[in-house]
């Protein structure tokens, strides 16, 4: 009942490779591959030429419960609202503030403080009630569609979901899944003063050319 251990069980979604739970999870490349062994030697997990898959998932249950009570007992850290959101299996994307946080690599941050960090992140329309019920088992507060005033939560770290009706376009960035890049220039074109460094960071490392008269083109040099 080890907490690494728990952590890549539950952040393991079938066809993942070592790299992508060791970046989702946060911990080190050779310590997640020394984990997988063991959990595969425990029958836990299968480690398979197509990538990693649970096997037990009675085990799955009680490590969910495990880290649901490690984290209901203590506040939540910014490093592991990141990892949170992958214990749950379903589909999200971050956006929103997280969204210029992941395609910056954690260069780029507004609007938050220790004391109030909404993660901002897409989901399902159907899933929305099995989100709220999951982090309400961590202890964690969660609201729809709009960032609450932070009197109003619990904890420094809550969740805003914004519910998508379609598909969510999905592309991944150091093991975070985030909306892809032209959606999030868009959204910090409509607030290009305070996303002004993000902007530059974003133009710079992808070489692209962000045109101030259109907030929703990007183009490449």
């Amino acid at each position: 009942m080890n907490p690494t251990a728990a952590k890549i069980v539950l952040a393991a979604q079938r066809g993942d490779s070592i790299n992508r739970i060791s970046n989702k999870i946060g911990t080190s490349y050779s310590w997640v591959y020394d984990w997988i062994g063991r959990l595969d030697d425990a029958e836990i997990i299968s480690n398979t030429d197509s990538g990693i898959r649970v096997r037990d998932y009675e085990m799955r249950r009680r490590y969910e419960e495990m880290m649901g009570t490690l984290y209901s007992r203590d506040d939540v850290s910014q490093e592991d609202a990141y990892v949170i959101p992958h214990f749950t299996g379903m589909e999200f994307a971050y956006t929103e503030i997280d969204a210029a946080y992941v395609w910056t690599h954690g260069g780029f941050q507004i609007a938050r403080g220790h004391d109030d960090y909404p993660v901002f992140i897409e989901v399902h329309e159907r899933d929305v009630d099995r989100w709220i019920e999951f982090f309400e088992r961590f202890g964690i507060d969660t609201t729809v569609g709009e960032r609450p005033d932070a009197a109003d939560v619990d904890g420094s770290v809550h969740y805003v979901l914004f519910p998508q009706a379609e598909g969510i376009d999905v592309e991944w960035v150091d093991g975070n899944p985030v909306i892809p890049m032209d959606d999030a220039v868009s959204q910090m074109m409509e607030a290009r003063p305070a996303y002004e460094p993000a902007l530059e960071m974003i133009a710079d490392e992808h070489d692209v050319e962000i045109d101030v008269s259109h907030h929703d083109q990007m183009t490449a040099d």
